[in-house]
């Protein structure tokens, strides 16, 4: 059984990454040059090309779908994947241009929500290989 707190804990998590997913989607899909995580400008500066956006647009879209979706653990554990290999080789490619810590910031607070999220996830949207 689950602790109200830990409930409360993983639902402020995952809502805030699900809203952070949706806000930098949309920018991304729609082409939004912005300075601001995901924008273009930022894609830009980090040396991606600009047609890259709107697939990483949809990918978020997707994943929060899944992460939000009752059931399916499997479909959730893929999303959590998904998300933690964008968010890691974006904070790879900041660091490796040499951004200052605000720039990196993101994706950092992205990774901390991911870890939460998935560590406090409820038992009936943990996948279990013993199914």
């Amino acid at each position: 059984m689950m602790k109200k707190r830990d409930k409360i804990i993983y639902w402020i998590a995952t809502v805030w990454l699900s809203l952070g997913l949706v806000s930098t989607a949309i920018i991304q899909i729609f082409g939004i040059k912005t300075e601001g995580a995901g924008g273009g400008q930022n894609v830009d500066h980090l040396g991606y090309p600009d047609y890259i956006l709107p697939l990483l647009g949809i990918w978020k879209i997707l994943a929060v779908v899944a992460l939000l979706s009752p059931k399916r653990p499997l479909l959730k554990e893929w999303a959590y994947a998904g998300i933690f290999f964008t968010v890691t080789g974006a904070l790879y490619s900041h660091i490796v241009v040499e951004d200052s810590v605000g720039l990196i910031a993101p994706a950092l607070l992205y990774l901390v929500l991911i870890a939460v999220s998935w560590y406090f996830r409820p038992s009936e949207k943990k996948f279990l290989f013993n199914h």
